[in-house]
């Protein structure tokens, strides 16, 4: 006969994250570890920090001996589930060209800037006519 087993959402665990009631998620399973705070080997602030996310990389990370994996096991509650948990945003892909050649930027910003060109062309245009008028 299969074993019931509790779903927990993640807005359910997080609230559970104080010295006197605290709950954690690793590898997809919801652990109260209140009772064993004071217990663990590397002091009640680590397994803190990890409460009200996904901990499994700080389990992970931490590289806990087969020991610790087995008496994680008398601190399952549960499950967390997966369906009430947000959804992973998905990557926007944009189709709109990129330009990378710089003479077509150019082009282009002189096309919405069109009275900086044309005042650099009539300055030019004066100045060279005054060096010319002087030099006669």
């Amino acid at each position: 006969m299969p074993t019931l087993i509790k779903l927990f959402s993640m807005q359910e665990v997080s609230p559970h994250n104080s010295n006197h009631d605290c709950w954690i998620v690793i590898d997809g399973k919801v652990y109260d570890v209140t009772t064993y705070l004071d217990e663990h080997p590397g002091g009640d602030d680590v397994i803190l920090a990890a409460t009200g996310k996904d901990a499994t990389d700080d389990f992970e990370d931490a590289g806990h001996s087969n020991d610790a994996r087995e008496l994680m096991k008398s601190f399952c509650i549960g499950e967390l589930d997966m369906s009430s948990s947000p959804a992973i945003p998905e990557l926007v892909i944009s189709h709109k060209k990129q330009e990378t050649d710089v003479a077509q930027k150019l082009l282009n910003l002189t096309k919405e800037h069109w009275a900086v060109p044309v005042a650099m062309v009539g300055i030019s245009v004066v100045a060279g006519f005054l060096y010319i008028m002087r030099k006669k």
